[in-house]
């Protein structure tokens, strides 16, 4: 199946990746090969399986490698919308320090660094609420400072504020409703910014919020 390709040269490619697949082989590259021709481009980030939106990828390890420096770097921008079941405070920043177990694949707020812990922050800002079947539903973007596994998810959840579909972190049953909005760097040849964005599919709870996202 073909999939939506936001740009593409002979270094990188920017598409939207769906909802249930892997953002690395086999997933999304063996995908976007078959989509544009050529080698399996090679993942530089990563978002989490069920978590659609955009993405960047590398077709040649020089481009890899300079991806992969500003990512580690933190100056890529990286926006996501959510849906949060409650109503948190209109803007904030959370930072925590979290611990991902890999035999579970889940992701723990705690106390105290140790090995395997690592900082996490995050900006946000509240964009719009309204009234869902099971309570407040408000439409969150968010600002990514670190890349941890299921940041946002947990950050959100620990604060009794789960992303709507979450049942691993509190958000109940169905889609999970985080979406990575955009994704702005430099390009790894020419050093030109780009950004590319692309917006969440009106279905289902998004549909509360279709004004605000249109």
């Amino acid at each position: 199946m073909a999939i939506t390709i936001l740009y593409q040269d002979a270094h990188i490619v920017a598409c939207v990746k769906e909802a249930g697949v892997s953002s690395q082989s086999p997933g999304m590259p063996e995908r976007i090969a078959e989509t544009i021709g050529g080698d399996v481009p090679l993942a530089v980030h990563r978002l989490d399986r069920d978590v659609a939106g955009v993405m960047v990828y590398a077709r040649t390890p020089e481009a890899a490698s300079s991806l992969t420096a500003q990512i580690t770097a933190g100056t890529p921008e990286k926006i996501y919308y959510a849906i949060l079941r409650g109503s948190p405070e209109e803007a904030g920043e959370l930072q925590d320090l979290l611990y991902h177990d890999p035999n579970r694949n889940k992701t723990f707020v705690v106390d105290r660094k140790r090995r395997g812990v690592r900082e996490a922050r995050l900006s946000y800002r509240i964009l719009a609420r309204a009234d869902g079947e099971d309570g407040v539903l408000s439409l969150a973007e968010i600002r990514l400072h670190t890349g941890r596994t299921h940041q946002i998810r947990v950050q959100f959840g620990s604060r009794k504020f789960p992303v709507a579909g979450d049942g691993r972190y509190g958000g109940g049953k169905g889609q999970i409703a985080l979406f990575s909005h955009s994704f702005a760097f430099r390009h790894p040849l020419s050093g030109e910014e780009m950004r590319f964005a692309a917006l969440p599919e009106m279905s289902g709870i998004w549909t509360h919020f279709r004004e605000e996202l249109s």
